[in-house]
């Protein structure tokens, strides 16, 4: 039985990775900073089908996927899986509540975004965002067309690259700056005129992540250095745990692994003679990012 890698998962406000086995559904091991994981990839990357609505379907063929690709679905499973999606404006009746939310991820980055009220701030924690606030709730249409005006108005994108968010959280301002900021653009947002009726606005109320992403410490984080950019058959990844935000995992010697491109591999112990860091996976630097730099280029998945 060959269980497959599936990323990181966000359970109770805790990281986990997630497996996915056919016939036996899916599972998760969690994670817990201080601890040493070590993994290798055995095989090829494969497509994981399509989830929905909390069950996997296979992919028909069992396609091969790139291993530098963000997504481990083939491009098939990629096309149904959007034919039915909000965030691809694919399933506009969605009759469910959504909320709208400020997310902050360093200095002058923040976003605005919706997400489906009954998952709580489980997409804050799978974005990577170190401090946020809900702004509204309401019907779909009204949360996307309140984002839109938000955007707008207060220059701000509903993307930010997953790159530049690591390359800032070795160096972040106190808990009381970064809750400043928030509460200065919760409150400038509540301030505009055009808001959808049926959207109710939520008072400001700030949330921080640093503690569920090991953040938090007296230390802070190690800077990141290097990540990993793509997993590759036989290579390695042996390290101290110290930080997980968003789908990246961060290791004591500044590596980061980004869980996205773990998704699809088959993961199996490495041998005796595994050495701490990466061995045999491409890896590139991680640059400093200039204070004020917000950059809202692509690079993040799904918003939902």
């Amino acid at each position: 039985m060959t269980w497959w890698c599936t990323g990181i998962r966000w359970n109770d406000g805790r990281p986990a990775v997630g497996w996915y086995a056919e016939g036996r559904g899916e599972r998760t091991s969690p994670l817990v900073y201080g601890q040493r994981p070590a993994f290798a990839a055995r095989g090829e990357r494969r497509c994981l089908g399509v989830r929905r609505a909390g069950k996997r379907t296979p992919c028909p063929t069992t396609a091969t996927v790139p291993a530098r690709a963000g997504n481990a679905q083939c491009p098939e499973c990629a096309r149904l899986d959007r034919s039915f999606s909000v965030a691809a404006d694919t399933n506009a009746a969605d009759p469910r509540p959504y909320r709208v939310y400020l997310a902050w991820f360093g200095p002058g980055m923040v976003k605005v975004g919706i997400t489906v009220e009954e998952r709580g701030p489980v997409r804050l924690l799978e974005q990577g965002a170190v401090t946020w606030a809900w702004l509204g709730r309401g019907p779909l249409m009204a949360a996307r067309r309140t984002e839109e005006l938000l955007r707008a108005a207060l220059g701000v994108p509903d993307r930010i690259a997953y790159a530049r968010k690591r390359a800032v959280r070795g160096h972040l301002p106190a808990v009381e700056e970064r809750a400043r900021e928030v509460a200065e653009l919760h409150a400038r947002a509540g301030a505009l005129e055009g808001w959808p009726e049926s959207l109710d606005r939520l008072g400001c109320e700030v949330a921080d992540n640093a503690g569920a992403f090991g953040l938090a410490g007296p230390a802070g984080l190690p800077a990141p250095t290097t990540v990993v950019t793509a997993m590759a058959p036989g290579g390695t990844v042996v390290g101290r745990l110290v930080a997980a935000a968003g789908p990246d995992l961060h290791f004591a010697d500044g590596l980061v692994v980004d869980t996205r491109l773990l998704a699809g591999w088959e993961l199996v112990a490495p041998g005796a003679d595994a050495v701490e860091g990466a061995a045999g996976v491409p890896v590139a630097g991680i640059p400093l990012m200039p204070p004020g730099d917000r950059g809202d280029g692509g690079g993040q998945d799904g918003l939902f």
